[in-house]
């Protein structure tokens, strides 16, 4: 199933109506869809390069209204709805770590999970279920998915083609490393 869908997003994405496609799929992804919109990202930005930016807006937008769903599935049916999905992912014991967490770091725990390949939709729906502000959340998640999709976008706007493999095959690596940075500068702004 998954290597069905991964080839029909990936067709997608030549498709006249693929913006709208990515859309959907930047929404759902955000609260209940286990593939990356990535994955439909990447060609379309490469069949039309003049239009990245306009991409990784619609994607970015997108991602964070689904993230607000997921958000209101955590807040208003946790019981019901978000944890039988995160039983369902296998995610529910990294929820309960998390819970742990949450209180302390909840916009950077959004952040990280906005920017790095972990599972955004149980960051959503831990949102809600533990009441983080909406600002909070909403600002984070922007911020956050803005990053990773215009990154992406820029990336292969300057590079072309040639970058698609580098960042598909490193996509986990080169998101945990920029994440890492960003924490990093932080720090040393803090304490320089």
């Amino acid at each position: 199933m998954p290597k069905k869908m991964y080839q029909w997003m990936v067709d997608s994405a030549a498709k006249k109506n693929a913006l709208w496609i990515l859309a959907a799929i930047s929404f759902i992804e955000s609260s209940f869809f286990p593939i990356p919109p990535d994955i439909m990202l990447i060609p379309m930005v490469i069949a039309a390069r003049d239009k990245a930016w306009r991409i990784a807006f619609i994607a970015t937008i997108a991602s964070v209204i689904g993230g607000y769903f997921g958000y209101a599935i955590g807040f208003w049916g946790y019981d019901l709805i978000a944890r039988p999905l995160l039983e369902f992912y296998g995610y529910i014991d990294k929820f309960e770590i998390f819970k742990e967490y949450y209180n302390e770091y909840g916009a950077w725990i959004v952040f990280a999970a906005g920017t790095t390949p972990f599972p955004y939709k149980v960051i959503t729906i831990a949102s809600g279920a533990l009441s983080l502000n909406l600002l909070v959340f909403g600002l984070a998640s922007i911020i956050a998915r803005g990053l990773r999709f215009f990154i992406i976008a820029g990336l292969l706007y300057y590079f072309g083609p040639s970058i698609k493999n580098y960042i598909e095959k490193h996509f986990g690596m080169l998101s945990i490393l920029f994440f890492i940075l960003l924490v990093g500068g932080f720090i040393l702004l803090k304490y320089i």
